[in-house]
């Protein structure tokens, strides 16, 4: 769980940080930065964790800072809606993935268990913030939303078994 968690939360910072590098200097710069400073805490939690308990890191480490970023540029590069239906995307199947990881850790590990609590909560803050920001009205907002949600599910079949 821990390697997934890890995983993704890199990839979700390497997004923002591509968005933020083509939407930075705009008007939606400020929001960008919030959201990438709430997965840049992700991050650092999920890699004290995997040194702390002696968890391996996903062997795709690499791929996720490439494809991440490449998401983030490229929805950008479409368009602040475009980056925005990103967001709703990626933070909906994060908010799925971390109720499942609830569900199965139970009362056994009430450190990750609160994690996963509040960082589900900073997620789903990040879905309503690209809500609110027009992500529904990005061009082919349906065909991008389903493309970024499965390669998001292919990201954590991989993550969970590489």
């Amino acid at each position: 769980m821990i390697r997934v968690d890890h995983a993704g939360e890199f990839g979700a910072k390497r997004i923002y940080q591509g968005q933020i590098a083509i939407l930075g200097d705009t008007e939606y710069g400020d929001v960008l930065r919030h959201m990438a400073e709430q997965e840049e805490e992700h991050f650092d939690t999920f890699t004290r964790m995997i040194q702390d308990r002696g968890v391996r890191p996903s062997l795709f480490h690499p791929f996720w800072d490439l494809a991440g970023y490449a998401l983030g540029a490229g929805t950008a590069l479409m368009g602040v809606k475009a980056a925005m239906a990103c967001t709703v995307a990626v933070e909906e199947v994060i908010e799925e993935h971390y109720n499942e990881q609830e569900e199965q850790i139970g009362d056994r590990d009430p450190e990750l268990t609160a994690k996963i609590q509040k960082f589900r909560e900073d997620e789903l803050e990040h879905r309503d913030l690209g809500l609110e920001h027009d992500a529904e009205l990005a061009p082919a907002y349906r065909v991008l939303y389903q493309v970024i949600r499965t390669g998001s599910h292919l990201a954590i079949w991989v993550a969970k078994r590489f």
